[in-house]
Protein backbone atom coordinates (compact mmCIF):
# COMPACT_ATOMS: atom_id res chain seq x y z
CA UNK A 1 0.00 0.00 0.00
CA UNK A 2 1.51 2.97 -0.61
CA UNK A 3 1.94 4.94 2.57
CA UNK A 4 1.96 8.26 1.47
CA UNK A 5 1.44 10.70 -1.14
CA UNK A 6 0.72 14.26 -2.63
CA UNK A 7 -1.42 15.57 -5.52
CA UNK A 8 0.28 17.97 -8.47
CA UNK A 9 -1.94 20.43 -9.29
CA UNK A 10 -2.15 24.25 -10.96
CA UNK A 11 -4.92 27.14 -11.10
CA UNK A 12 -4.94 26.42 -15.04
CA UNK A 13 -3.85 23.99 -17.96
CA UNK A 14 -0.78 24.37 -19.05
CA UNK A 15 0.83 25.27 -16.64
CA UNK A 16 3.92 22.46 -16.97
CA UNK A 17 1.83 20.04 -14.41
CA UNK A 18 2.93 16.59 -16.61
CA UNK A 19 6.36 17.68 -17.32
CA UNK A 20 6.94 18.77 -13.98
CA UNK A 21 5.44 15.18 -12.83
CA UNK A 22 7.15 12.89 -15.23
CA UNK A 23 10.64 14.31 -14.39
CA UNK A 24 9.51 14.23 -10.62
CA UNK A 25 8.90 10.46 -11.16
CA UNK A 26 12.13 9.67 -12.70
CA UNK A 27 14.09 12.00 -9.96
CA UNK A 28 12.23 10.01 -7.06
CA UNK A 29 13.18 6.86 -9.16
CA UNK A 30 16.68 7.47 -9.54
CA UNK A 31 17.02 8.25 -5.45
CA UNK A 32 16.11 4.50 -5.55
CA UNK A 33 12.55 4.76 -4.08
CA UNK A 34 9.28 2.81 -5.01
CA UNK A 35 7.30 5.61 -6.00
CA UNK A 36 4.05 4.91 -8.10
CA UNK A 37 1.69 7.45 -10.29
CA UNK A 38 -1.53 8.23 -10.95
CA UNK A 39 -3.52 10.71 -13.09
CA UNK A 40 -6.88 12.68 -12.07
CA UNK A 41 -10.12 12.53 -14.49
CA UNK A 42 -10.31 10.57 -17.70
CA UNK A 43 -6.65 10.54 -19.78
CA UNK A 44 -5.49 7.78 -21.50
CA UNK A 45 -2.41 9.35 -22.38
CA UNK A 46 -0.40 10.62 -19.46
CA UNK A 47 -0.96 7.38 -17.40
CA UNK A 48 1.48 5.96 -20.39
CA UNK A 49 4.08 8.60 -19.91
CA UNK A 50 4.05 7.84 -15.73
CA UNK A 51 4.91 4.96 -16.60
CA UNK A 52 8.07 5.10 -18.82
CA UNK A 53 8.78 7.45 -15.92
CA UNK A 54 8.89 5.21 -12.80
CA UNK A 55 8.67 2.10 -13.88
CA UNK A 56 5.09 1.18 -12.84
CA UNK A 57 1.75 1.27 -14.06
CA UNK A 58 -0.07 4.69 -13.80
CA UNK A 59 -3.95 4.16 -13.03
CA UNK A 60 -6.92 6.77 -13.52
CA UNK A 61 -8.79 8.08 -10.55
CA UNK A 62 -11.66 10.10 -11.56
CA UNK A 63 -13.15 11.39 -8.72
CA UNK A 64 -16.24 12.23 -11.13
CA UNK A 65 -16.74 8.64 -12.40
CA UNK A 66 -15.66 6.70 -8.88
CA UNK A 67 -16.86 6.72 -5.31
CA UNK A 68 -14.56 7.66 -2.83
CA UNK A 69 -13.69 3.92 -1.99
CA UNK A 70 -12.91 3.49 -5.35
CA UNK A 71 -10.67 5.85 -5.30
CA UNK A 72 -8.72 4.83 -2.26
CA UNK A 73 -8.50 1.31 -3.03
CA UNK A 74 -7.72 1.56 -6.84
CA UNK A 75 -4.81 4.65 -4.93
CA UNK A 76 -3.97 1.96 -2.43
CA UNK A 77 -3.85 -0.71 -5.09
CA UNK A 78 -0.54 1.04 -6.61
CA UNK A 79 1.68 0.04 -3.66
CA UNK A 80 5.07 1.79 -3.52
CA UNK A 81 6.52 4.15 -0.94
CA UNK A 82 5.25 7.32 -2.65
CA UNK A 83 2.34 7.99 -5.22
CA UNK A 84 2.27 11.36 -6.98
CA UNK A 85 -1.04 11.95 -8.49
CA UNK A 86 -1.01 14.48 -11.45
CA UNK A 87 -3.94 16.48 -11.55
CA UNK A 88 -6.37 17.20 -14.50
CA UNK A 89 -6.75 21.19 -15.94
CA UNK A 90 -7.20 23.52 -13.35
CA UNK A 91 -7.31 22.58 -9.61
CA UNK A 92 -10.99 23.10 -9.22
CA UNK A 93 -11.97 22.68 -12.60
CA UNK A 94 -14.62 19.60 -12.43
CA UNK A 95 -17.80 18.35 -14.50
CA UNK A 96 -21.25 20.22 -15.15
CA UNK A 97 -22.22 19.58 -11.95
CA UNK A 98 -19.03 20.62 -10.05
CA UNK A 99 -17.68 18.06 -9.16
CA UNK A 100 -14.90 15.56 -10.01
CA UNK A 101 -12.12 18.63 -9.81
CA UNK A 102 -8.21 17.49 -8.47
CA UNK A 103 -9.38 19.37 -5.27
CA UNK A 104 -11.99 16.67 -5.20
CA UNK A 105 -10.08 13.92 -5.62
CA UNK A 106 -7.26 14.74 -3.20
CA UNK A 107 -9.98 15.28 -0.78
CA UNK A 108 -11.21 12.21 -0.97
CA UNK A 109 -7.73 10.54 -1.03
CA UNK A 110 -6.90 12.25 1.94
CA UNK A 111 -4.08 13.63 0.29
CA UNK A 112 -1.78 17.39 0.27
CA UNK A 113 -1.99 19.55 -3.10
CA UNK A 114 1.56 20.96 -4.66
CA UNK A 115 0.66 24.05 -6.68
CA UNK A 116 2.33 24.23 -9.51
CA UNK A 117 2.42 27.85 -10.32
CA UNK A 118 3.26 29.32 -14.13
CA UNK A 119 5.35 32.48 -13.51
CA UNK A 120 6.18 33.22 -16.81
CA UNK A 121 3.93 36.76 -16.87
CA UNK A 122 3.58 37.00 -13.51
CA UNK A 123 6.20 38.01 -10.09
CA UNK A 124 4.37 38.73 -7.11
CA UNK A 125 0.78 38.22 -8.27
CA UNK A 126 1.99 34.20 -8.19
CA UNK A 127 0.56 33.94 -5.12
CA UNK A 128 -2.61 34.79 -5.69
CA UNK A 129 -4.09 31.43 -7.09
CA UNK A 130 -2.58 29.65 -3.79
CA UNK A 131 -4.03 32.39 -2.13
CA UNK A 132 -7.41 31.54 -3.91
CA UNK A 133 -7.85 28.19 -3.29
CA UNK A 134 -7.07 28.53 0.39
CA UNK A 135 -10.15 30.99 0.27
CA UNK A 136 -12.12 28.67 -1.87
CA UNK A 137 -11.24 25.84 -0.30
CA UNK A 138 -10.15 26.25 3.57
CA UNK A 139 -10.15 22.43 4.28
CA UNK A 140 -8.17 21.56 1.64
CA UNK A 141 -4.15 21.07 2.80
CA UNK A 142 -2.03 22.58 0.75
CA UNK A 143 1.37 21.06 1.23
CA UNK A 144 3.20 24.03 -1.31
CA UNK A 145 3.58 25.39 -3.90
CA UNK A 146 6.54 24.66 -7.33
CA UNK A 147 7.66 28.02 -9.31
CA UNK A 148 7.43 27.05 -13.07
CA UNK A 149 8.54 28.68 -15.74
CA UNK A 150 10.73 31.12 -14.36
CA UNK A 151 12.76 33.68 -16.40
CA UNK A 152 15.68 33.99 -13.92
CA UNK A 153 16.71 32.94 -10.43
CA UNK A 154 16.05 36.45 -9.51
CA UNK A 155 12.71 36.55 -10.94
CA UNK A 156 11.97 32.92 -9.05
CA UNK A 157 12.65 35.14 -5.54
CA UNK A 158 10.77 38.17 -6.96
CA UNK A 159 7.63 35.59 -6.75
CA UNK A 160 8.69 33.09 -3.87
CA UNK A 161 8.83 36.19 -1.24
CA UNK A 162 5.30 36.96 -1.20
CA UNK A 163 4.08 33.32 -1.50
CA UNK A 164 6.09 32.49 1.72
CA UNK A 165 5.36 35.29 4.01
CA UNK A 166 1.95 34.14 3.23
CA UNK A 167 2.74 31.11 5.12
CA UNK A 168 3.46 28.59 1.84
CA UNK A 169 6.00 26.69 1.41
CA UNK A 170 8.26 27.19 -2.15
CA UNK A 171 9.94 23.55 -2.74
CA UNK A 172 11.67 25.36 -5.29
CA UNK A 173 11.93 27.18 -8.71
CA UNK A 174 12.19 25.83 -12.34
CA UNK A 175 14.02 27.86 -14.90
CA UNK A 176 12.23 28.11 -18.86
CA UNK A 177 13.62 25.54 -20.64
CA UNK A 178 12.49 25.37 -24.29
CA UNK A 179 14.21 21.52 -23.99
CA UNK A 180 11.45 20.91 -21.78
CA UNK A 181 8.73 20.12 -24.33
CA UNK A 182 6.81 16.80 -25.47
CA UNK A 183 4.92 17.01 -28.98
CA UNK A 184 1.32 16.83 -29.66
CA UNK A 185 -1.73 16.39 -31.40
CA UNK A 186 -5.46 16.65 -31.79
CA UNK A 187 -6.07 14.71 -28.55
CA UNK A 188 -3.15 15.74 -26.32
CA UNK A 189 0.62 14.55 -26.54
CA UNK A 190 1.77 12.16 -28.55
CA UNK A 191 1.46 8.81 -27.20
CA UNK A 192 4.47 7.54 -25.18
CA UNK A 193 4.85 4.92 -26.94
CA UNK A 194 5.37 7.20 -30.32
CA UNK A 195 7.65 9.60 -28.89
CA UNK A 196 11.17 9.47 -30.02
CA UNK A 197 14.25 10.06 -27.69
CA UNK A 198 11.33 9.90 -24.75
CA UNK A 199 13.64 7.83 -22.03
CA UNK A 200 16.26 10.56 -22.82
CA UNK A 201 14.02 13.22 -22.62
CA UNK A 202 12.62 11.97 -18.98
CA UNK A 203 16.58 11.53 -17.75
CA UNK A 204 16.98 15.42 -18.56
CA UNK A 205 13.38 16.30 -16.78
CA UNK A 206 14.93 14.36 -13.54
CA UNK A 207 18.01 16.06 -13.81
CA UNK A 208 16.53 20.03 -13.93
CA UNK A 209 13.76 18.72 -11.36
CA UNK A 210 16.95 17.42 -9.07
CA UNK A 211 19.04 20.72 -9.11
CA UNK A 212 15.54 23.10 -8.83
CA UNK A 213 13.74 21.12 -6.37
CA UNK A 214 14.10 20.76 -2.97
CA UNK A 215 13.25 16.50 -2.66
CA UNK A 216 13.48 16.01 0.44
CA UNK A 217 11.29 18.76 1.60
CA UNK A 218 9.11 17.94 -0.94
CA UNK A 219 8.81 13.81 0.33
CA UNK A 220 8.05 15.44 4.03
CA UNK A 221 5.34 17.05 3.11
CA UNK A 222 3.61 14.22 1.47
CA UNK A 223 0.53 12.85 3.35
CA UNK A 224 -0.66 9.37 4.40
CA UNK A 225 -3.22 7.95 1.82
CA UNK A 226 -6.69 7.77 3.55
CA UNK A 227 -7.85 3.85 3.57
CA UNK A 228 -11.31 2.26 1.59
CA UNK A 229 -13.79 1.63 3.95
CA UNK A 230 -15.96 -0.45 2.31
CA UNK A 231 -16.21 -2.43 -1.21
CA UNK A 232 -17.19 -0.55 -4.33
CA UNK A 233 -19.14 -2.03 -7.46
CA UNK A 234 -17.26 -2.49 -10.77
CA UNK A 235 -18.14 -3.25 -13.85
CA UNK A 236 -18.78 -6.81 -15.37
CA UNK A 237 -16.47 -8.44 -18.03
CA UNK A 238 -17.76 -8.47 -21.04
CA UNK A 239 -16.95 -12.37 -21.31
CA UNK A 240 -14.58 -15.43 -19.97
CA UNK A 241 -11.78 -14.98 -22.52
CA UNK A 242 -11.81 -11.28 -23.72
CA UNK A 243 -9.55 -10.19 -26.44
CA UNK A 244 -8.62 -6.68 -26.35
CA UNK A 245 -7.21 -4.96 -29.10
CA UNK A 246 -3.97 -3.42 -28.06
CA UNK A 247 -1.45 -1.28 -30.40
CA UNK A 248 -1.04 2.76 -31.30
CA UNK A 249 -4.63 2.78 -32.82
CA UNK A 250 -6.51 0.76 -29.65
CA UNK A 251 -4.32 2.26 -26.88
CA UNK A 252 -6.81 3.86 -25.08
CA UNK A 253 -8.21 1.12 -22.40
CA UNK A 254 -8.67 2.03 -18.48
CA UNK A 255 -6.12 0.16 -16.69
CA UNK A 256 -8.33 -0.28 -14.09
CA UNK A 257 -11.51 -1.59 -15.93
CA UNK A 258 -9.09 -4.48 -17.50
CA UNK A 259 -7.98 -5.35 -14.04
CA UNK A 260 -11.15 -5.57 -12.47
CA UNK A 261 -12.31 -8.07 -15.32
CA UNK A 262 -9.05 -9.84 -14.75
CA UNK A 263 -9.86 -9.78 -11.10
CA UNK A 264 -13.63 -11.37 -11.87
CA UNK A 265 -12.28 -14.50 -13.19
CA UNK A 266 -11.89 -13.09 -16.89
CA UNK A 267 -8.84 -13.92 -19.42
CA UNK A 268 -7.55 -10.81 -21.14
CA UNK A 269 -6.03 -11.62 -24.41
CA UNK A 270 -4.71 -8.69 -26.21
CA UNK A 271 -3.84 -8.34 -29.52
CA UNK A 272 -2.47 -6.16 -31.74
CA UNK A 273 -4.62 -4.84 -35.06
CA UNK A 274 -1.98 -2.76 -36.65
CA UNK A 275 0.42 -6.33 -36.49
CA UNK A 276 -2.38 -7.36 -38.39
CA UNK A 277 -3.52 -9.80 -35.59
CA UNK A 278 -7.16 -10.86 -34.90
CA UNK A 279 -8.77 -12.32 -32.01
CA UNK A 280 -7.90 -15.25 -30.63
CA UNK A 281 -10.49 -17.47 -32.07
CA UNK A 282 -11.68 -19.03 -28.31
CA UNK A 283 -12.33 -15.48 -27.63
CA UNK A 284 -16.44 -15.25 -26.17
CA UNK A 285 -15.63 -11.52 -26.41
CA UNK A 286 -13.60 -9.01 -28.17
CA UNK A 287 -13.23 -5.21 -26.84
CA UNK A 288 -11.92 -2.57 -29.09
CA UNK A 289 -10.86 0.67 -27.06
CA UNK A 290 -10.07 3.95 -28.51
CA UNK A 291 -7.29 5.35 -29.68
CA UNK A 292 -6.36 6.90 -33.45
CA UNK A 293 -7.95 4.44 -35.81
CA UNK A 294 -8.22 7.54 -38.15
CA UNK A 295 -4.41 7.92 -38.06
CA UNK A 296 -3.79 4.04 -39.07
CA UNK A 297 -7.59 3.98 -41.30
CA UNK A 298 -5.58 2.75 -44.15
CA UNK A 299 -3.50 0.12 -42.64
CA UNK A 300 -6.08 -1.27 -40.60
CA UNK A 301 -8.23 -1.21 -43.86
CA UNK A 302 -6.03 -3.30 -45.25
CA UNK A 303 -4.84 -5.95 -42.30
CA UNK A 304 -6.71 -8.41 -43.53
CA UNK A 305 -6.10 -11.02 -40.35
CA UNK A 306 -7.59 -8.62 -38.15
CA UNK A 307 -10.64 -7.88 -40.22
CA UNK A 308 -11.41 -11.66 -40.76
CA UNK A 309 -11.01 -13.27 -37.87
CA UNK A 310 -13.31 -10.43 -36.17
CA UNK A 311 -15.98 -10.65 -38.25
CA UNK A 312 -15.69 -14.96 -37.52
CA UNK A 313 -16.17 -13.95 -34.14
CA UNK A 314 -19.63 -12.12 -34.90
CA UNK A 315 -20.73 -14.93 -36.96
CA UNK A 316 -19.77 -17.16 -34.00
CA UNK A 317 -21.87 -15.35 -31.50
CA UNK A 318 -18.74 -13.58 -29.83
CA UNK A 319 -19.85 -10.58 -27.71
CA UNK A 320 -17.86 -7.22 -29.88
CA UNK A 321 -18.11 -4.35 -27.94
CA UNK A 322 -16.20 -0.89 -29.19
CA UNK A 323 -15.65 2.32 -27.81
CA UNK A 324 -14.80 5.96 -29.54
CA UNK A 325 -12.32 5.01 -32.35
CA UNK A 326 -13.05 0.92 -31.49
CA UNK A 327 -16.63 2.15 -32.76
CA UNK A 328 -15.52 4.00 -35.47
CA UNK A 329 -13.87 0.51 -36.39
CA UNK A 330 -16.94 -1.62 -35.99
CA UNK A 331 -19.10 0.67 -38.59
CA UNK A 332 -18.69 0.53 -42.64
CA UNK A 333 -16.48 3.05 -43.83
CA UNK A 334 -13.80 5.86 -42.06
CA UNK A 335 -13.43 9.09 -43.91
CA UNK A 336 -9.47 10.58 -42.92
CA UNK A 337 -8.41 13.91 -42.62
CA UNK A 338 -7.05 13.83 -46.30
CA UNK A 339 -10.97 13.40 -46.91
CA UNK A 340 -10.18 9.40 -48.18
CA UNK A 341 -12.71 6.77 -46.97
CA UNK A 342 -11.21 3.73 -45.70
CA UNK A 343 -13.31 0.31 -45.38
CA UNK A 344 -13.60 -0.83 -41.83
CA UNK A 345 -15.36 -4.42 -39.98
CA UNK A 346 -18.67 -3.48 -41.43
CA UNK A 347 -20.56 -4.72 -37.95
CA UNK A 348 -22.33 -1.21 -37.94
CA UNK A 349 -24.41 0.59 -40.05
CA UNK A 350 -21.72 3.58 -39.27
CA UNK A 351 -19.78 6.03 -41.28
CA UNK A 352 -17.65 8.19 -39.37
CA UNK A 353 -15.53 11.08 -40.56
CA UNK A 354 -12.68 12.69 -39.41
CA UNK A 355 -12.48 15.41 -42.43
CA UNK A 356 -14.68 18.54 -40.38
CA UNK A 357 -13.41 18.09 -36.88
CA UNK A 358 -15.73 18.80 -34.12
CA UNK A 359 -15.03 18.74 -30.49
CA UNK A 360 -16.82 16.89 -28.73
CA UNK A 361 -16.57 16.47 -24.77
CA UNK A 362 -18.34 16.11 -21.29
CA UNK A 363 -19.18 13.42 -18.47
CA UNK A 364 -21.65 11.50 -19.38
CA UNK A 365 -23.95 9.89 -17.52
CA UNK A 366 -25.67 6.39 -19.13
CA UNK A 367 -28.20 4.14 -18.72
CA UNK A 368 -27.92 0.66 -20.74
CA UNK A 369 -30.60 -0.22 -23.05
CA UNK A 370 -31.31 -3.63 -23.78
CA UNK A 371 -29.01 -5.99 -25.17
CA UNK A 372 -26.32 -3.76 -23.96
CA UNK A 373 -23.15 -5.64 -22.55
CA UNK A 374 -24.18 -3.89 -18.96
CA UNK A 375 -27.33 -3.29 -17.07
CA UNK A 376 -28.57 -0.29 -15.11
CA UNK A 377 -26.48 3.07 -15.04
CA UNK A 378 -22.97 3.68 -16.22
CA UNK A 379 -20.56 6.77 -15.86
CA UNK A 380 -18.75 7.61 -18.88
CA UNK A 381 -16.50 10.21 -20.86
CA UNK A 382 -16.51 11.29 -24.68
CA UNK A 383 -13.71 13.27 -26.03
CA UNK A 384 -13.70 12.94 -30.03
CA UNK A 385 -13.48 15.11 -32.78
CA UNK A 386 -14.27 12.86 -35.29
CA UNK A 387 -18.20 12.84 -36.40
CA UNK A 388 -21.05 10.16 -37.91
CA UNK A 389 -21.56 10.55 -41.37
CA UNK A 390 -24.33 8.11 -41.96
CA UNK A 391 -26.17 5.36 -39.46
CA UNK A 392 -28.64 2.97 -40.91
CA UNK A 393 -30.97 1.01 -39.13
CA UNK A 394 -30.19 -0.74 -35.69
CA UNK A 395 -30.72 -0.80 -31.65
CA UNK A 396 -29.44 1.91 -29.55
CA UNK A 397 -26.98 1.50 -26.83
CA UNK A 398 -27.38 3.99 -23.84
CA UNK A 399 -29.76 7.05 -22.88
CA UNK A 400 -27.38 9.69 -22.03
CA UNK A 401 -27.57 12.72 -20.15
CA UNK A 402 -24.21 15.11 -19.38
CA UNK A 403 -22.98 15.62 -15.64
CA UNK A 404 -25.40 18.38 -14.84
CA UNK A 405 -28.59 16.21 -16.19
CA UNK A 406 -29.20 17.92 -19.08
CA UNK A 407 -30.99 15.14 -21.60
CA UNK A 408 -29.02 14.11 -24.85
CA UNK A 409 -29.46 12.30 -27.26
CA UNK A 410 -29.46 7.67 -27.29
CA UNK A 411 -25.47 7.10 -27.87
CA UNK A 412 -24.37 4.29 -29.56
CA UNK A 413 -25.63 1.29 -31.83
CA UNK A 414 -26.39 -2.47 -31.44
CA UNK A 415 -27.00 -4.91 -34.13
CA UNK A 416 -27.43 -8.62 -31.95
CA UNK A 417 -23.96 -9.08 -29.93
CA UNK A 418 -22.26 -6.16 -31.43
CA UNK A 419 -22.22 -3.05 -30.29
CA UNK A 420 -20.82 0.31 -29.83
CA UNK A 421 -20.56 4.17 -28.85
CA UNK A 422 -18.33 7.26 -28.81
CA UNK A 423 -19.00 7.02 -24.89
CA UNK A 424 -15.40 5.49 -22.46
CA UNK A 425 -17.28 3.91 -19.74
CA UNK A 426 -15.52 4.02 -16.54
CA UNK A 427 -17.95 2.50 -14.75
CA UNK A 428 -20.95 1.74 -12.30
CA UNK A 429 -22.85 4.76 -12.00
Amino acid sequence: MSARGFVIAAATSGAGKTTLTLGLLRALKRRGLDVRAAKSGPDYIDPAFHAAACGAPSVNLDAWAMPPDALRARAAAQGGEILVVEGAMGVLDAGRDGKGSAADLAQALGLPIVLVLDIAKSGQSALLPAIGLQALRPDLPLAGAILNRAGTRSHADMARGPLEEAGTDVFGAILRDSTLHLPERHLGLVQAGETEGLNAFLDHAAEIVEKSLDLDALLLAAGPLAPPEQDFPRLSPLGHRIAVASDAAFAFAYPHLLADWHAQGAQILPFSPLDNKGPDPLADAVFLPGGYPELFAGQLASAEKFLTRTRQAAERGARIYGECGGFMALGNGLIDADGKRHEMLGLLPLATTFQKRRLTLGYRRLTALPGAPWKGALRGHEFHYATILQEGAAERLFTATDAAGTPLRDMGLRVGKVAGSYAHVIGPG
